[in-house]
């Protein structure tokens, strides 16, 4: 990753906030440079050379550092935006910092990057041509956007009246490619002789090339203990004899050619799935096949879902105007 020296030059008078930079940010001395970067969790100290050369040659540095993928910035450079960015420095302007992000963004936007604030008040970077967001859009705990949530919100939405078959054909399978899984197979739910437990299976080739296979049950509802379950929801003793039965039947690979077993199970809800159902499910299995168990509840897909970037599905609402949810960014 490499931006423009008349990108980092002028993002290096940001921060020292000198007037070529407008009146929006805070003028830093020699010694507040080195705090800043200290924040910044980097171990550049201020030499008494001129500041603003100083400081471009620090985010060149910085540049040159590891990132997590080819679209994106180091982290540290994304801690940079975020201090620079700090609501609590804002000069001549609200703490929305209106001025200041619209600046930052004429800079950044020349390298393809977007700045922007997430509600928990902290700035992030996101790429332009691919939507990818600094802090990895793969990671779904991160705070996400204004976008994200309206995207999160549909499909919750959509979740709420789609079918199981809806939630497996056009949630899961197009989810788990994007994911990087392959060979993303419907056992075809509504013939359930060829379903041997599992909805779909597919599998994942690691970096040392070696392949592991997945086995996915998915359910509409919530999954819960309840000795007679309401209606939309699943008992979890159901779930343990088709997990059995996924764990314990072979699937046929058509790219080798010989059937294999399942490495792991993933039990997928469209709803919550309980405390007390996992536990249950715990308990009645061995520890090598407890191992093989992961969970994926609704909250987990919506997130997942969010940052990803696909479509929604066909039947989904469209994203409410952001003035009509109170969940618009900061605007440019």
């Amino acid at each position: 990753m490499k931006f423009r020296q008349r990108t980092l030059t002028e993002i290096a008078d940001m921060i020292c906030g000198n007037e070529g930079a407008g009146d929006h940010f805070v003028y830093r001395s020699s010694s507040k440079l080195t705090e800043f970067f200290k924040d910044c969790e980097t171990n550049h100290v201020h030499d008494g050379s001129t500041r603003a050369l100083w400081v471009r040659q620090a985010l060149e540095s910085i540049m040159q550092e590891p990132a997590v993928g080819p679209d994106t910035p180091p982290d540290a450079f994304q801690r940079v935006v975020s201090i620079l960015m700090d609501p609590a420095d804002a000069l001549n302007e609200g703490p929305e910092r209106l001025g200041a992000l619209a600046t930052l963004n004429a800079s950044l936007a020349r390298d393809g990057f977007e700045a922007f604030y997430a509600p928990d008040k902290q700035c992030y970077l996101k790429n332009l041509t691919t939507n990818t967001v600094a802090t990895g859009t793969r990671n779904p705990h991160r705070p996400l956007s204004s976008a994200e949530l309206e995207r999160r919100d549909a499909l919750a939405e959509y979740l709420d009246q789609a079918s199981e078959d809806e939630l497996i054909e056009d949630v899961l399978v197009p989810l788990f490619r994007h994911l990087g899984f392959h060979r993303v197979t419907p056992t075809g739910h509504s013939d359930k002789a060829l379903e041997y437990g599992k909805d779909l299976w597919m599998k994942f080739t690691l970096p040392t090339q070696h392949v592991l296979y997945f086995g996915i049950q998915a359910k509409k509802g919530r999954i819960d203990t309840a000795g007679a379950t309401k209606p939309g929801s699943a008992n979890v003793a159901e779930l343990h004899n088709q997990i059995t039965m996924m764990l314990g039947y072979e699937i046929f690979d058509h790219d080798i050619g010989k059937k294999v077993l399942v490495d792991h199970a993933v039990i997928v809800a469209g709803g919550t799935i309980t405390k007390a159902a996992r536990n249950w499910l715990g308990n009645q299995l061995d520890a090598s096949r407890r191992s093989q168990i992961l969970f994926l509840d609704r909250d987990d897909l919506l997130n997942l879902y969010a940052v990803s970037g696909l479509r929604l599905p066909a039947g989904a609402p469209p994203p409410a105007p952001p003035w009509l949810t109170g969940n618009a960014d900061i605007p440019f």
